[in-house]
């Protein structure tokens, strides 16, 4: 990706819509076809958005031969499509990287916000750090959808032979809010999605960041995007913050790293991955968040660079790095990528499917107890991702749930065959 100007934002890494114009579905894009799971790890919630406890050089933690993974839940008797009004984020450990316990929820009270939405989680020495978004606020009685970027320290992780537990006290602290200036307030909004959330905590050369995703201001009257106010509406960025003393608490916002203005409202989730000398950005996104005369789908998108700061240029020429079948557009969503040997591995939830012919936007209109039972509300088969320079391949997929360490093992690949069973190798 070159470096491109925005009229009245200077010079920076942009997502053009001459590169997301070259979106499409191809062999080496399309994740295979999911089917549930034969057992459900937590079938009394909803699991979607979920992260790694990773050490601060971006490794899985691993803390008396456990791992562990924290997710955005809801009870499972809500309808799938409201669970975000009532998210909290809940920890799963594992032995095997397979199957997966129910740690319960991370917080005992005190966390920011009405509810909580996605982050990440910092193994630091023996102290659990845990970033996140708080939404609305505290005891609302009618939701609102302003964001907060927060820290909670003071956590500890006791692991037993059996089973693990996360215990405090927390500490909850806001530590970014939007200047107006590089990055929109909800005040300045005027797209359908407000955005300013998914910390992401990143080490690199000895100093302490978190992307997030934002937003980039669009004045009225701007020249941006041709001066159409529509398109100005889809103006989504992926933020930087930097720590001057390495205090998961004190942080200094610095300009985003990337932004699509014109092109996309919503780059979820963003993260890096450092591999032979290249910095790999990925981030999830919606068909729907793509600008007017743009065709994208629910997927993963990435991008490379040779520094954290860029300039970024699009995976595969148009960031497209793995999306459902056409059969089942919105199968799995929210990836997190993570390295693995030679590989890299995208972790996932399990989103709608048997939805035949239906949109997303007739799932709401559909019989509570079918909104429910189209809804897989738990972790999806691991997609495996061959990467080389600035193109990518899906390569198969594991298990539902599948997360394994480096260095462990996995299944031989039989290439240019397909699994019978619809996600293997192949």
């Amino acid at each position: 990706m070159s470096e491109e100007s925005v009229p009245g934002f200077g010079a920076r890494s942009g997502w053009s819509r001459e590169q997301a114009a070259r979106i499409e579905r191809t062999p080496e894009t399309v994740a295979p076809i999911i089917y549930p799971p034969e057992t459900d790890p937590a079938p009394h919630v909803h699991i979607w958005d979920t992260w790694l406890l990773r050490e601060p050089d971006g490794s899985f933690a691993t803390i008396d031969g456990w791992r562990v993974i924290l997710s955005l839940t809801a009870p499972s008797g809500m309808l799938p499509g409201k669970r975000h009004d009532a998210a909290e984020i809940r920890a799963f450990a594992s032995h095997d990287g397979r199957d997966w316990h129910d740690v319960g929820p991370v917080f005992d009270g005190g966390a920011l916000g009405s509810r909580q939405w996605a982050g990440s989680a910092l193994y630091d020495g023996d102290e659990l750090v845990v970033f996140y978004t708080a939404a609305g606020d505290a005891d609302e009685h009618d939701l609102s959808y302003g964001q907060q970027i927060v820290a909670a320290t003071g956590g500890r992780v006791e692991a037993g032979p059996e089973r693990v537990t996360i215990e405090g006290p927390w500490s909850h602290e806001v530590i970014l809010e939007p200047d107006g200036e590089r990055y929109e307030t909800s005040a300045q909004s005027r797209g359908m999605i407000y955005t300013f959330r998914d910390p992401w905590f990143f080490e690199d050369e000895g100093e302490r960041y978190l992307l997030f995703e934002a937003n980039t201001p669009v004045p009225d009257g701007s020249d941006a995007c041709g001066g159409d106010p529509i398109q100005q509406e889809f103006n989504g960025s992926i933020g930087l913050a930097r720590s001057p003393t390495g205090d998961p608490t004190d942080w200094l916002l610095e300009d985003p790293i990337v932004d699509a203005v014109c092109t996309n409202q919503e780059l979820e989730r963003p993260h890096v991955i450092v591999r032979e000398g290249s910095y790999y950005l990925f981030i999830s996104s919606h068909r729907h968040t793509f600008a007017p005369g743009l065709d994208g789908f629910d997927a993963l998108y990435g991008f490379v660079g040779d520094s954290l700061r860029g300039p970024y240029r699009p995976l595969n020429g148009s960031g497209l790095v793995a999306t459902n079948p056409e059969n089942a557009p919105y199968q799995a969503y929210s990836w997190l990528v993570y390295p693995h040997d030679e590989e890299l591995l995208a972790t996932s939830f399990f989103n709608y499917y048997d939805l035949g012919p239906l949109g997303i936007d007739d799932v709401g209109r559909l019989p509570e107890d079918e909104q429910k039972r189209r809804f897989g509300g738990t972790l999806a088969p691991t997609l495996r991702i061959g990467v080389d320079g600035d193109r990518t391949e899906v390569l198969g997929a594991l298990d539902h749930g599948h997360l394994p360490l480096p260095g462990e093992a996995l299944p031989e690949l039989v290439l240019g065959e397909r699994s019978k069973e619809g996600y293997g190798a192949f």
